[in-house]
């Protein structure tokens, strides 16, 4: 199939770019772990606030993020013809700005101070996390038009994330024991400023080691946009627009069915399996922290194998695998919870580890699919639109997958509740604590029926999902030829494949559909 010529030279990424920029997941992965692992254990024992003041200052900067999440990503977007786009970089300018202030993350963990102190310190982290993250998102769909380096870049990030957080899980209580236990404030800071200048150390490695889409010639034809306060207040207006636009691309809605699939049944089972192990496999804590380490191991080897899967045959086929052995793997905890009796002994060996490193295979891939689907998204948009809209993606699912998230998480906990589970720090001094059948079914209904019916509707909804090596090919010769100023397609299959990843007829394509597909066409196009 003859192809109009790339419109500019692509760079090819090297292994130290794909690392360079996985690194990234460092900080993106690292800091929650921190933050979820032991921030509210913190505050509760030793800033003094109550588990109510702890709960909303980890939960109101969500709330923000519902308007920081797209803005940011709409403002990288619609700076790549200003002058700090052209001079530094639409991405890079956030990182610059970012890396010498992550430091500040060890302020988080400093003693003495009120509940404001806390919140808008947090709020300050979580602000430059969100400038961080969705300008670093979109890195890799700019390095590459490949489908296989593309899939590469997204490996080597959930790897980078999988390894960090079985660091971010061991490190913190290495340096607590080293510095003198839980009952001491002094390891927190020094957990927390260690963490902080890592970070920083990351942003720089993802600078020296990432790119920009290069400038076309004619990009570089066109004057350098100027700043107009009469179109800087309109910028409200043209982000939602530009959000809901979002939601017309076929390929994109079915990938939020992918995403949130996966995703919000690993909130369910991580909010429900510590709570299961107690109960239903009479574990202890140690047990717990020792099931969640193979799990996650198990997390690093899927997504090795996943890379091969998504390049080979598609993220659909990597999905269908994964939702396999995750729900394999719950229906073996059902199957424990049938045959379990009072009174019996705690599980041991094969029966312990063997459903979590079934289910840490699955959710390894499950966790690498959406993040390699991204990537392709803006190419799919761009014969949409003919615009590179990357950070308005990368916005649209941060915010998605924040706001899905806390509902999962709230849901879960009501729903046991709800079935009558008591919690150990509810009980008297000194009195024995049992829980009742009803409790412990209902335990066992959420962590099993949950998740399988969450990645079952995901997977159901994206039933049609074309998207893999092939039909990206496709696509990035026709964007080529509607470049160049097409109107029919190369050929009625190649036309039928972008009709079915776009969800457009191939005439209203390239900003010819109307304003939904003219998102941002007030700006200038670029490649």
């Amino acid at each position: 199939m003859a192809a109009a010529p790339s419109a500019v030279p692509m760079r090819r990424p090297t292994r130290l770019n794909y690392w360079g920029w996985g690194a990234g997941d460092m900080l993106g992965a690292g800091a929650q772990a921190v933050i979820t692992g032991w921030l509210f254990y913190f505050f509760t024992s030793f800033c003094s606030l109550t588990a109510v003041e702890a709960g909303l200052i980890l939960g109101l900067p969500r709330l923000l993020e519902a308007i920081s999440c797209p803005l940011i990503g709409y403002v990288s977007d619609n700076l790549r013809h200003s002058a700090i786009g052209r001079r530094i970089g639409r991405r890079r300018i956030f990182l610059l700005l970012v890396l010498p202030l992550l430091p500040s993350f060890a302020l988080l963990f400093v003693t003495g101070h009120g509940f404001w102190y806390y919140l808008a310190v947090f709020i300050f982290f979580e602000l430059l996390y969100t400038m961080f993250l969705i300008p670093w998102e979109t890195l890799a769909a700019e390095m590459s038009t490949d489908y296989a380096e593309k899939a590469r870049f997204a490996g080597a990030r959930m790897l980078v994330a999988q390894g960090s957080a079985v660091l971010a899980s061991y490190l913190p209580t290495l340096l607590i024991n080293q510095f003198g236990g839980k009952d001491s404030t002094e390891p927190f800071f020094w957990m927390a400023a260690i963490f902080g200048g890592l970070f920083s150390l990351v942003v720089l490695i993802v600078l020296l080691t990432s790119w920009e889409r290069p400038y076309t010639a004619d990009e570089l034809a066109q004057p350098v946009a100027r700043l107009d306060w009469a179109e800087a207040a309109q910028i409200p207006g043209r982000m939602f627009r530009d959000l809901a636009s979002t939601l017309r691309i076929r390929a994109f809605r079915q990938h939020l069915s992918l995403y949130l699939g996966g995703y919000l049944s690993q909130d369910i089972f991580n909010t429900a399996f510590p709570i299961f192990v107690a109960t239903v496999l009479m574990g202890a804590t140690l047990a717990i922290s020792q099931l969640m380490t193979a799990m996650y191991l198990a997390q690093l080897v899927s997504v090795m194998v996943a890379i091969r899967i998504v390049i080979q045959v598609g993220p659909l086929h990597a999905y269908r695998v994964a939702i396999s052995l995750f729900i394999a793997a719950l229906l073996v905890y059902g199957g424990l919870y049938l045959a379990s009796a009072p009174g019996d002994a705690p599980l041991s060996g094969v029966w312990l580890f063997g459903p979590i490193v079934l289910a840490g295979l699955g959710r390894g891939t499950l966790n690498f699919v959406p993040w390699s689907v991204y990537n392709y998204l803006p190419d799919v948009d761009e014969a949409v639109t003919g615009q590179r809209r990357e950070g308005i993606f990368a916005g649209v699912m941060t915010l998605v997958r924040k706001l899905a998230q806390s509902l999962a998480i709230v849901a879960t906990g009501w729903l046991i509740d709800l079935g009558g589970y008591v919690s150990p720090k509810m009980r008297p001094p000194g009195a024995a604590l049992t829980q009742t059948p009803e409790a412990i079914a209902t335990v066992t209904a959420v962590l099993v029926i949950g998740p399988i019916v969450v990645m079952l509707a995901g997977l159901l909804l994206a039933w049609r999902f074309r998207l893999n090596a092939a039909s990206h090919w496709v696509l990035m010769q026709e964007v080529e030829r509607l470049r160049a100023g097409a109107t029919q397609p190369d050929s009625p299959a190649s036309g039928r494949v972008v009709e079915e990843l776009t969800g457009w007829r191939y005439e209203q394509l390239w900003g010819r559909g109307g304003p939904d597909a003219q998102a941002g066409a007030e700006r200038p196009r670029t490649t």
